[in-house]
């Protein structure tokens, strides 16, 4: 804690002790009021100035303190200043005071609390910054919420301070008007419940109602608006519209069609998107090929000698097509027309909110709808470098059209794909270099993660060249030639392929969102509910950020959907709290929750608990014992903040975790769960035990001690 903070606090604290030990709230009663409303009066009467001062700095400081007393202060200022100047020095010392109150506590305690409970938060900040005037309006104007704690509790959240003041201005000067009124009579009150009845208390409750109703006419002006210039159709041949036909899209239509829902899926190439046909399921099946490549070439270890390994590439790519059409059954136009979907292949174009034009073979017509989901999804990024032009590059959508093993093949990129094709096509036979910008591969990892799998890719022969960043590309009699300048110094870098694996950019051109007005950036901007700045539109999957995994996009479409459908009724906040990803190199690189260094960026505390695979039997009998399991803790507490897994079937062994983390289950119930032997899965038992190890009670364990010994005497 800062000396500013230390200091602070020493007054707040000295000032409470003053009126605790000098018993100040004695006289802040109705009987003293009344005893003393003369007296004041007369003060009043010959310094007008200094006694209003007096009472405003007096008022001021009750409320910045909370101390029990305002309501006395404020009938006191209508019994001795009158309506009119008893009216203005309450309604602005309540307010000034509530905000000192409120920027003690967000000086004090708000890095504290954001830190501990950020995540938790995250939401509410999010909802406070976009519709805490409303709130904080209807807290104010309902009498029933202690003043002081709205103060604080406001303090703590990331409301600005303007608006805390100048809502708290407006929202308690009714209550003011009435307990200053009442003050002015103040000979005709017997107890401070007299002021306010039961019939006030419930009038005011129905105003606190007005600004969640004006909240909603808002809304209902912001949807006018948003609608403006627009025809709505007569009638709808749909409830729902989904544009794309990838992971989102399918769910989404799915979702529709089991609620019964008018449902027309439009997708302008292939069913499935990019996760079937160019992403996931290719990638996936062609790692496992050169994955048992490389079990081959190593098997003499195992005592097996094997002739020498050669690879036909056209026949793995054959095989890759294969898995392909085999899992092609489970994202087709059959099946989801057979679940009531109505599938349309085509190009779509939204002409309004309600209208999606469909082009067909030339053809075009119009199809209504009451709402629509945009899963367009994303394409490789391609960099704008001198030269990139004029080669032949390779991206994740056109690499599995190759004829041929390329002999020199250069990567741009050390994220998730690019590790996992460079190791693939290295293990293949290709002399693969990989060129990554930042000084290490997997960079939103932990720095270990990262090793770990940059030791792997040079243990299998990549060329790792970190720290370096492309120029400029050109082509030669020998091939490729890219120009780099890093760590390494500058140099020219050969190649007789390059692929692109620098992430990906959603798909937001050429079907009407510009047109429309829709607000974008790299990403179509979505709320909570997925909802984008058309009301009856909603994005999910890569098009609408901010995570590019195939189940993520699966889970937004869940959201996106119920809430276009049902969201007059009932509206449902998409939830990132617990969400895996895998990396599928060899070693693979699971996660869940925050990393260490996520954890490091939000200043949030943990504890850190490893435990070595290599000490793991079932990964030493297979030859994999290698990796381990990291996972973060709350500190002293077996609750899961976060866990990483570098090793065989990492992907595999998260599932325990992802499941403890949704349904808080701590590393103390992972412990005392029998897990088979001799199984990879005894690995996250082992951590758990590891944290327990690290825990036990070591004070209690010498008196068990010394039991066990006088037992033996």
């Amino acid at each position: 804690m800062s000396v500013k903070k230390i200091l602070l606090a020493l007054v707040i604290v000295a000032a409470i002790a003053a009126v605790m030990v000098f018993d100040v709230t004695q006289y802040l009663n109705l009987n003293t009021l009344k005893d003393q409303q003369a007296r004041v009066n007369g003060w009043f009467e010959a310094e007008p100035l200094l006694t209003f001062a007096i009472y405003f700095v007096a008022y001021v400081l009750v409320t910045a303190l909370s101390i029990p007393g305002a309501t006395i202060l404020t009938l006191g200022a209508g019994a001795i200043f009158g309506l009119g100047w008893g009216l203005l020095l309450a309604s602005f010392a309540s307010s000034v005071g509530a905000l000192l109150a409120f920027l003690s506590a967000r000086f004090l305690l708000k890095d504290w609390v954001q830190s501990k409970f950020g995540q938790r938060l995250e939401a509410i900040n999010r909802g406070v910054k976009r519709d805490g005037a409303f709130y904080l309006l209807s807290l104010r104007l309902v009498p029933i919420f202690p003043f002081f704690v709205i103060n604080l509790a406001l303090g703590l959240t990331q409301i600005r301070t303007w608006t805390f003041y100048w809502v708290s201005q407006v929202g308690m000067l009714l209550g003011t008007v009435v307990y200053v009124n009442a003050g002015t009579q103040l000979a005709d009150i017997e107890q401070v419940g007299d002021v306010v009845s039961a019939d006030l208390i419930g009038a005011f409750v129905l105003l606190g109602v007005f600004p969640l109703l004006a909240k909603w006419l808002l809304t209902l002006i912001k949807r006018r608006r948003a609608f403006k210039g627009f025809t709505r159709p007569q009638q709808y041949d749909n409830n729902l519209i989904v544009i794309g036909a990838g992971s989102a899209g399918l769910v989404s239509a799915y979702i529709a069609a089991t609620v019964k829902a008018k449902v027309t899926l439009i997708e302008r190439d292939k069913m499935g998107g990019d996760c079937l046909n160019t992403g996931c399921v290719p990638s996936k099946a062609l790692l496992h090929v050169a994955n048992q490549v490389h079990h081959m070439r190593h098997s003499e270890q195992l005592g097996i000698t094997a002739q020498p390994v050669s690879v036909d590439f056209k026949q793995v790519l054959a095989r890759v097509q294969q898995v392909i059409q085999r899992i092609e059954p489970h994202d087709s136009v059959e099946r989801y027309q057979g679940l009531g979907v109505n599938v349309e292949l085509g190009e779509a174009t939204i002409v309004s909110p309600w209208e999606v034009e469909l082009k067909q073979q030339g053809e075009v017509r119009r199809l209504t709808t009451k709402h629509i989901v945009v899963a367009t999804g994303a394409r490789p990024l391609v960099p704008n470098l001198p030269g990139i032009d004029t080669i032949d590059y390779l991206t994740s959508d056109n690499l599995w059209q190759l004829d041929e093993l390329p002999k020199r093949l250069l990567i741009l990129g050390g994220g998730p794909i690019g590790c996992e094709m460079a190791q693939a096509f290295q293990r293949l036979g290709s002399e693969v270099h990989l060129v990554e910008m930042k000084d290490r591969v997997l960079s939103n990892e932990d720095e270990d993660t990262s090793n770990y799998v940059a030791r792997a890719l040079q243990d299998d022969g990549v060329q790792l060249h970190l720290g370096t960043q492309a120029k400029a590309f050109s082509q030669s009699e020998q091939g490729i030639l890219l120009d780099v300048e890093g760590n390494e110094g500058a140099q020219q870098l050969g190649a007789d392929r390059v692929l692109l694996a620098l992430g990906r950019q959603a798909n937001l051109e050429g079907f009407g969102l510009k047109e429309l007005g829709i607000e974008h950036g790299k990403t179509i901007q979505v709320d909570e509910f997925m909802q984008t700045s058309m009301p009856n539109m909603y994005a999910c999957g890569d098009v609408a950020g901010p995570y590019q995994f195939t189940h993520v996009a699966s889970h937004q479409a869940w959201y996106a959907t119920v809430n276009a459908l049902f969201g007059r009724f009932k509206r449902f906040r998409v939830d990132y709290s617990v969400i895996p990803w895998v990396t599928y190199t060899s070693p693979q690189v699971a996660n869940v929750g925050l990393t260490e260094q996520q954890a490091q960026a939000q200043q949030v505390d943990y504890e850190t608990t490893c435990y070595d695979i290599a000490e793991l039997d079932r990964a030493i009998a297979d030859g994999q014992a290698n990796g381990r399991v990291k996972v973060l803790t709350k500190p002293g507490k077996d609750t899961i903040l976060g866990v990483n897994i570098v090793g065989p079937q990492a992907g595999e062994l998260l599932a325990e975790f992802v499941l403890a983390m949704k349904h808080g289950i701590g590393l103390n119930k992972i412990l005392g769960t029998i897990h088979s032997y001799p199984t990879l899965a005894e690995a996250n038992k082992y951590a758990a035990g590891e944290w327990k190890r690290a825990h036990a009670p070591e004070k209690l364990l010498k008196w068990v001690e010394k039991l066990h010994r006088w037992l033996r005497s």
